[in-house]
């Protein structure tokens, strides 16, 4: 392993939440937090068009925006409009935010379209009048990770997801009453950020009858709100199991430069064993639908392109072409 044990420590925070640190691409969790939208979007695409000036949609989103997936589709959506439906060209603009917070705008009005992982806050934005129309976008997988030294003894083979969960939970307490001498003890890093990622493994844990962050000291479930990359790099470092998903897996094992690994994604790649798979058989509970939805404030001006925008990611030959060829990589990221 490429970093010592004190190097380690740093990363290693107990149930009390991590500091907010900035990522890799100069964001920090400050922009994710409620009530505090981002003023200025993360990047505005014009489809190729240098003379396009004006900002006709607002998207929010996530992940599928730091993979690339929603600049893909924007420039694609741009194009297909100047083509096809003769307007002038316009721009996209992207606003970085999580789930929650990309409702959140919505809601406000900041943006026209809310790119989101959750199919129970969709559905009552829906109910509630936020939004007035929702479409599939495609469909993401998450990815059960941890340490190739397995203290869990995780059965890829025969064990489903839930089982995996509460071996995980009955071996971390095991562990906090009786700490291992051979072996580092089993622990769980949770990005604790009311992310999809993360509300797709505290729905996971409440399925198995646990709710570990609700104790009052779990050692053996680590807090660390980061953004994908860096909790996945950390769990790494110090063999813990840990959800994410596969973009992020991807950007880890590929963040090369001139053909070599960082030596941070080394070290932590040689300890890396991903356990499930949600293209898996029988790995449905990891599937990862993404929804796109219309907001209820969106400009008089706009609606028009916005309403084109949803009616667009369902063509085949339109959005959905876009997620069959979208890669990371060289690896196709997500499905229709």
């Amino acid at each position: 392993m490429l970093f010592s044990a004190a190097s380690a420590d740093k990363f290693a925070g107990t149930h009390h939440s991590a500091p907010f640190t900035s990522s890799s691409s100069g964001s920090t969790l400050h922009d994710l937090v409620p009530n505090s939208a981002p003023t200025k979007p993360r990047e505005v695409y014009n489809g190729g068009y240098k003379d396009a000036r004006c900002i006709r949609l607002r998207i929010a989103c996530g992940g599928a925006g730091e993979q690339g997936l929603i600049g893909a589709w924007a420039d694609a959506f741009i194009q297909f409009m100047v083509d096809d439906k003769h307007l002038e060209p316009f721009q996209v603009a992207w606003y970085l935010g999580d789930t929650t917070d990309s409702l959140g705008m919505l809601e406000e009005g900041c943006v026209d379209i809310a790119v989101t992982y959750n199919e129970a806050a969709e559905k009552q934005c829906l109910s509630s009048g936020v939004a007035t129309r929702r479409v599939l976008g495609m469909n993401g997988h998450f990815l059960l990770v941890g340490p190739k030294s397995n203290p869990a003894a995780l059965n890829r083979e025969k064990d489903d997801v839930l089982t995996m969960f509460s071996k995980i939970t009955a071996a971390g307490k095991a562990d906090v009453a009786s700490p291992p001498t051979s072996r580092s003890p089993v622990k769980f890093l949770s990005r604790f950020d009311k992310s999809a990622t993360n509300i797709k493994e505290s729905e996971l844990f409440i399925k198995t009858g646990q709710a570990p962050w609700a104790c009052n000291y779990s050692k053996w479930y680590h807090l660390y709100p980061e953004f994908p990359e860096q909790a996945l790099r950390v769990s790494a470092l110090l063999g813990e199991y840990t959800l994410t998903d596969r973009g992020a897996l991807l950007t880890l094992v590929n963040n090369q430069k001139d053909g070599v690994l960082s030596p941070t994604n080394v070290g932590a790649m040689e300890l890396l064993e991903v356990f499930k798979d949600g293209r898996d058989e029988g790995a449905q509970e990891l599937l990862l639908p993404c929804h796109a939805l219309l907001g209820a404030k969106v400009a008089a001006k706009d609606l028009d392109i916005a309403e084109a925008f949803l009616d667009w990611l369902t063509r085949f030959d339109g959005g959905r072409k876009v997620v069959r060829e979208f890669k990371k990589c060289g690896e196709v990221l997500y499905d229709e």
